[in-house]
């Protein structure tokens, strides 16, 4: 019997991506199949940024195929192509910038900016281009973190370039400041300022632009949401009952504007003793799971409260970078991957779609 186009992709609909829990015809990531006597070669496109993940699933697809009588050689073409995704109704995509996410808490001391940082590295380490926008005015951290100093360039005297490491491109008013000067600034200020880091940013064909929102439901919060076009929101929060209440908050707050919450990321969960690696949930036990049922919205994952988070996001290289293969690396790696598909699972923006129509006098 002679292999087919269609035997092929029969065989293809039996192949689950471990990822998403969908089979490879299902969500369309089978691509051009082409066949050549004894040989088959197609190319497998994912919408999500998973470079960590391309040899288990081309192993995956080529062990399905070669069970097909009369194959001899499978070739499998593996690449990501992330697209941007639907945001708040009457709000335009930025140019250069597919998918914004705002990472953010109701309450501050949460570790929500080390756990944007090592989101954004993940994503990047994943293969996808990524920038991280620092928008707490008042306490900005992402500099320290991102192990970045310096003051922003500028080539026309109105815009400024992003500035750059550890793969990622990061705007940030601790740029601007001096690292001891205090932000006393009234909040239309603030919100201008805001708009100004995002839009006056040349950001360079981003796929995805993480905000880290300062904690709280104030005037950043507003102004993100009705000006600014954001895909989806993640809370970070610890399980402890005080965290979870203003994590509930910030929760409500991004559904009554419109936008989506992509998940819960519960950091702090537990606490492992470095000396004799005793286990203890000193914030407490399940708080972050618990919301994710109150208010059906996924949990992304927990990570854990260690020495090494603190100390390597405070030296400027987070731990994504810092021990890229280690535990904690890979946890932040699964919470992005996870965080990746619930945006790919989103409806496409089609706003490029439509004609402009233009009325004109005759």
């Amino acid at each position: 019997m002679s292999v087919t186009v269609e035997t092929v992709k029969n065989v293809l609909s039996q192949v689950i991506d471990p990822n998403t829990g969908k089979d490879l015809i299902t969500s369309k990531s089978a691509k051009n199949i082409q066949i050549n006597g004894a040989d088959v070669s197609l190319d497998v496109e994912l919408g999500y940024p998973a470079k960590s993940q391309f040899e288990l699933i081309r192993g995956l697809v080529a062990d399905a195929i070669r069970t097909l009588p009369g194959v001899h050689n499978v070739n499998v073409t593996m690449s990501s192509k992330i697209v941007a995704h639907a945001v708040q109704r009457g709000i335009k995509l930025m140019p250069n910038v597919k998918n914004i996410i705002a990472i953010a808490s109701g309450k501050g001391g949460v570790g929500k900016s080390t756990t944007a940082v090592n989101l954004a590295l993940a994503l990047a380490a994943e293969g996808a281009a990524v920038g991280i926008l620092d928008a707490d005015i008042y306490g900005p951290s992402q500099p320290m973190m991102m192990g970045i100093s310096g003051r922003p360039e500028t080539v026309d005297g109105k815009t400024m370039e992003p500035l750059e490491n550890h793969g990622l491109q990061v705007s940030s008013i601790g740029f601007m400041i001096d690292p001891d000067e205090p932000m006393v600034w009234r909040g239309p200020i603030v919100t201008q300022a805001l708009q100004q880091l995002l839009e006056q940013t040349n950001w360079r064909d981003l796929d995805y632009l993480i905000v880290d929102m300062p904690p709280g439901t104030g005037d950043v919060q507003l102004t993100l949401s009705q000006k600014v076009p954001v895909t989806g929101a993640v809370i970070v929060t610890t399980p402890q009952d005080i965290a979870l209440l203003d994590a509930r908050k910030g929760l409500k707050m991004f559904e009554k504007v419109g936008i989506p919450i992509l998940g819960i990321v519960e950091n702090m969960s537990i606490h492992i003793c470095s000396n004799c690696g005793h286990a203890e949930p000193i914030f407490g036990a399940g708080g972050g799971a618990k919301m994710c049922a109150d208010f059906g919205v996924d949990f992304l994952g927990a990570l854990p409260l260690t020495m090494s988070i603190r100390e390597q996001a405070d030296s400027g290289t987070p731990t994504v970078v810092a021990e890229p293969d280690g535990k904690i690396a890979t946890l932040y790696k699964d919470i992005a991957r996870k965080l990746a598909i619930k945006v790919a699972e989103k409806a496409k923006d089609m706003t490029s779609k439509f004609p402009s129509i233009t009325i004109q006098n005759t």
